[in-house]
């Protein structure tokens, strides 16, 4: 019953999400107006911001004007439900696994404004870089995760310089660097590092699927590949310390 609730919970922090995703892209306030149909501006009733089941109820459509309305809102609300459920699982009711579960939350968020807008805004990924320093279960931890997202961050600042020079043109950007210290905070450095090279994996057929479309589609949204990736080895993570072990001893 605990994780039905958890789940519950979470979706419903997902569909706070979705006000996020759609109003700071377009620097509006998160709590005022209260939420409405974009097509028509008809106040919502309570019952339509039910998170899963309003979309499911409405049949996809506004109540008053018959509009489509994304399969997004559906989406971030399981996936934001199932990030603190599995979170719960995996780390039990402790304040490690709350943090955990907000600093995905937090990445979902930028993942979805970063594929939707090709655009992170500084203050979700400042949130989700300070979430995650700040979940743990002992101050030294605390000293740890501060050392790892600086140590991450710093890596990616001078892999931003040689790649810049190399290539002539800027090569990635501050947000990129804020995910990785997020990352460095979350994961140590050895799972931190298979998470980006996982991440680059991740991305590689998507790359090579929007080499022959214009230079603005070639815009890859990369945090979306970085966010997964984290996720998958902070859930695996024994899994993937043994394969690093059985690989380089």
């Amino acid at each position: 019953m605990e994780f039905a609730f958890i789940f519950i919970f979470g979706a419903a922090i997902g569909s706070f999400l979705n006000v996020v995703i759609l109003r700071i892209p377009r620097d509006e306030s998160v709590s005022f107006p209260a939420s409405h149909c974009m097509s028509c501006n008809t106040p919502l009733r309570a019952w339509h911001n039910i998170p899963i089941l309003s979309w499911l109820f409405l049949r996809g459509k506004c109540a008053f004007c018959g509009t489509k309305i994304s399969i997004q809102y559906p989406l971030i609300e399981v996936l934001s439900g199932l990030i603190f459920l599995f979170s719960a699982m995996k780390f039990g009711l402790t304040f490690q696994a709350a943090g955990i579960a907000v600093t995905f939350a937090l990445l979902l968020a930028l993942s979805a404004i970063d594929f939707r807008y090709k655009m992170v805004p500084d203050s979700l990924n400042l949130g989700a870089l300070t979430v995650a320093v700040f979940s743990v279960t002992s101050f030294e931890q605390f000293g740890y995760n501060v050392t790892n997202a600086l140590l991450f961050a710093g890596g990616f600042t001078l892999l931003r310089f040689y790649l810049s020079y190399a290539i002539k043109k800027e090569a990635m950007g501050e947000a990129d660097i804020m995910i990785a210290a997020t990352m460095g905070a979350l994961l140590g450095v050895k799972l931190g590092l298979a998470a980006i090279f996982l991440g680059a994996v991740l991305a590689l057929p998507a790359l090579l699927l929007t080499q022959d479309e214009s230079e603005e589609s070639k815009q890859l949204p990369f945090i979306p590949f970085l966010a997964l990736a984290c996720w998958l080895v902070v859930m695996f993570d024994t899994y993937v310390n043994d394969w690093m072990v059985g690989i380089y001893g």
